[in-house]
């Protein structure tokens, strides 16, 4: 894949976490934030400059598409706007509106626009019922049972990373909802999707800016999953993802082991600070378990992950 494809896709990207035309200057700073996480993974794409460009409308969605001249290249690039424009589990009528015209400005025919919708659709997050009300607090509470669980969703989310299928990626965050979901139910907790959504982004980890970087990360590491039926590139690169994606969850389970055995009286400043502080010891934990992170890679397949995810 050439460079210039890389950006074009990136672009693209880009354009659709902006599509519901939100102003919030944090949402802009996160964007920013990912590409300085990016930017040392190439010397051939300045990423600080590609998001400027998009932010201040130098580059328009119309040039980036232009840049893309392989077409299962141009379906790949509307396989990622749609996944993040659904990364919080839903698609406004703003990200509907930019999707549409995408799919116009792609070329992309009807069939196959259903085709990448319906084959991203069982990796959103999907709604959670209320649980009964129980009485919320700790006691009962088996701490080493919630620690094994974090685990097991972290290293699975590692695993997720390493393999090239562009759906791998997808699966991270529903995993997350559901491990966030499980914890506060332990605790006693009763949860939906949209108060797991609010913790997760008071934490500093946001949904739409997760899957820019994992895309990101694949995207320039040379994973791009399959397009035109090939495996496009080797596993150079893979190491940074699933450190990334096994430290963010393991690091977001014991966040919210802390915050729903206290009481949830953490403020917003302290959720961040205290994931940052968490953060780096799971970074170096990732070392500690890549032999499992492998093992557990070389078994999956989409109808497990679609499974588990599902409650299955």
């Amino acid at each position: 894949m050439q460079v210039e494809d890389q950006k074009a896709i990136l672009a693209i990207a880009l354009h659709a976490a902006i599509a519901d035309g939100a102003k919030d200057e944090r949402e802009r700073e996160e964007i920013r934030r990912i590409a300085e996480s990016l930017a040392p993974e190439t010397s051939s794409i300045d990423l600080r400059t590609l998001v400027q460009d998009v932010l201040l409308k130098r580059l328009s969605l119309d040039q980036a598409v232009a840049s893309l001249k392989d077409q299962s290249l141009r379906l790949y690039a509307y396989e990622m706007a749609l996944c993040v424009c659904e990364a919080d589990g839903r698609t406004s009528d703003a990200e509907r509106a930019f999707l549409d015209r995408l799919k116009t400005s792609l070329g992309t025919g009807d069939d196959q626009a259903r085709a990448i919708e319906q084959a991203v659709e069982p990796f959103v997050p999907v709604p959670i019922p209320v649980a009964a009300p129980v009485s919320a607090g700790s006691a009962g509470v088996n701490a080493a049972e919630i620690d094994r669980s974090i685990l097991n969703y972290a290293l699975l989310n590692g695993a997720l990373e390493l393999l090239p299928q562009s759906w791998a990626s997808m699966a991270i965050i529903p995993l997350q909802i559901k491990m966030v979901y499980g914890i506060g139910q332990a605790h006693g907790v009763a949860l939906d999707q949209g108060h797991i959504k609010e913790f997760i982004a008071a934490a500093g980890v946001g949904m739409t800016s997760q899957y820019l970087e994992q895309f990101g990360r694949k995207l320039l590491g040379g994973l791009l999953g399959k397009v035109a039926g090939k495996t496009v590139g080797k596993m150079g690169g893979a190491a940074t993802g699933m450190a990334f994606s096994f430290a963010t969850t393991y690091a977001l389970g014991q966040l919210a082991k802390r915050y729903y055995a206290g009481g949830r009286v953490m403020n917003t400043a302290l959720l961040r600070d205290t994931f940052q502080n968490l953060l780096g010891p799971a970074k170096q934990l990732q070392t500690q378990y890549l032999p499992q992170i492998q093992q557990k890679a070389a078994t999956l397949d989409a109808g497990q992950v679609m499974a588990m995810i599902r409650g299955q």
